[in-house]
């Protein structure tokens, strides 16, 4: 195939820069409620994204890829011009790169999944024809964008009323939160652990058995849960700070179960956004590598995902902190009690979108959760401006992604035919 080395070296470039994008501007979505509620620091939360982004990434990441590789596109339309599908995916995730690039600039929180599905669309539909585009799959996509935050909203409202009831508005709000929060860690560990058994781990190799896989999910719960009661006991009860916030003690036994979820969070992340950066790439291996065929399902090397899940913890390392502080501090004010119920539903939205194939965005998802809390607590309690440029970030998105992807698009055309 004519220029099959330079199209592998092009994809691995637009693939990482997507990737870095990813990091910038959802990595720090997926660690902004821990940093705001103050639960871990910037540094701390680099670390835990490193190694659960890229675990989440590596273990979990295949299911949805196939989502962003084939579903949107038909492949069978381009056996033909195997080329326009590789111009085409390359548009795609310099499109989406340069978009998430801006937006983290200006610190807006915005859908790498609608990025990267908007550009697909926009180059299949000028480039191959609007009947290239599989306009049912796009329309799930679309609606599981309006589903998603809603969702994590609903779940989050209904967590955070939860921890009102057996903690906050108790008469010894510390000791109910010893006794409470392992059920809360125990819960995180087992939905984790149950979606990516039965998912994530199927491309590895692993099949699991059902019952099994509840055994096995159970125990890796618990086991999480009863570490937590140790970090838990060491903490004591300081009465000087209670003065001037009446559960600043109490948070400090939700601060462990932060970084529990935040990690939940990392890994939930990299099993669904690594797609929007290896599911192209993935596509242009494989044409590559098979001489110029187009293949309905095409193998996922690994170091595929490891490309992806290394962008995304640059991303975030170099760039990530205007997006943190937007999710962070800008929506509401968190605590560690609040920001656990955001990220506990987001993490748990995500898990399951994941293991079903759906590329949501996990940027809806969080910011839906984010203001479910803050509805629990008021209208008032939110930020409406903060929340508007959001919105309007969020509806731009699709149609730049898809603008940039077909001026890219014909730029690569012009240069290699």
């Amino acid at each position: 195939m004519d220029y099959g080395n330079t199209y592998l070296i092009l994809a691995i470039v637009f693939g990482f820069f997507m990737a870095w994008g990813i990091g910038a501007n959802d990595v720090a979505n997926a660690m902004g409620t821990s940093v705001g509620s103050r639960a871990v620091t910037i540094k701390q939360a680099i670390v835990i994204a490193v190694i659960f982004e890229l675990a989440g990434a590596i273990l979990a990441g295949g299911q949805v890829t196939k989502t962003i590789r084939k579903g949107i596109l038909d492949p069978a339309l381009l056996s033909t011009t195997p080329d326009i599908l590789i111009f085409g995916m390359l548009a795609a995730l310099l499109a989406a790169g340069i978009w998430l690039m801006v937006a983290s600039r200006f610190g807006w929180p915005v859908s790498t999944t609608h990025s990267i599905v908007g550009a697909i669309v926009g180059f299949a539909a000028v480039g191959v024809g609007v009947d290239a585009v599989n306009w049912g799959k796009v329309g799930i996509i679309a609606m599981s964008w309006i589903a998603s935050p809603l969702t994590a909203g609903v779940i989050a409202y209904a967590l955070f009323m939860s921890v009102q009831k057996l903690i906050i508005n108790t008469d010894d709000p510390f000791r109910n939160a010893q006794r409470y929060v392992p059920m809360y860690i125990f819960l995180v560990g087992f939905i984790i652990s149950l979606v990516t058994l039965f998912k994530g781990l199927k491309h590895v190799g692993l099949d699991i058995g059902t019952e099994q896989g509840y055994i096995i999910a159970t125990v890796i719960g618990a086991v999480i849960s009863v570490l937590s009661v140790f970090f838990i006991r060491r903490i004591k009860i300081d009465p000087k700070a209670d003065r001037d916030f009446h559960y600043t003690n109490v948070e400090k036994v939700f601060g462990v179960l932060m970084i529990v979820t935040a990690c939940a969070m990392a890994f939930a992340h990299g099993s669904n956004d690594v797609a929007n950066a290896v599911g192209p790439i993935a596509a242009i291996v494989s044409i590559v590598n098979s001489g110029g065929d187009v293949l309905a399902n095409s193998p996922l090397p690994i170091w595929v995902l490891m490309l992806g899940g290394f962008g995304i913890v640059v991303g975030l390392v170099t760039y990530g902190h205007k997006v943190i502080a937007t999710i962070g501090t800008s929506i509401t004010e968190l605590t560690p009690s609040r920001g656990f119920a955001a990220t506990l539903a987001a993490a748990s939205t995500v898990v399951f979108a994941s293991g079903t194939g759906m590329p949501i965005s996990t940027t809806h998802t969080l910011v839906g959760a984010v203001l479910g809390v803050g509805v629990a607590r008021g209208i008032g309690a939110l930020n409406m401006r903060i929340v508007r440029t959001i919105f309007l970030s969020w509806i731009v998105t699709l149609p730049a992604g898809a603008i940039l992807s077909i001026i890219f698009f014909f730029t690569l055309k012009g240069i290699f035919t």
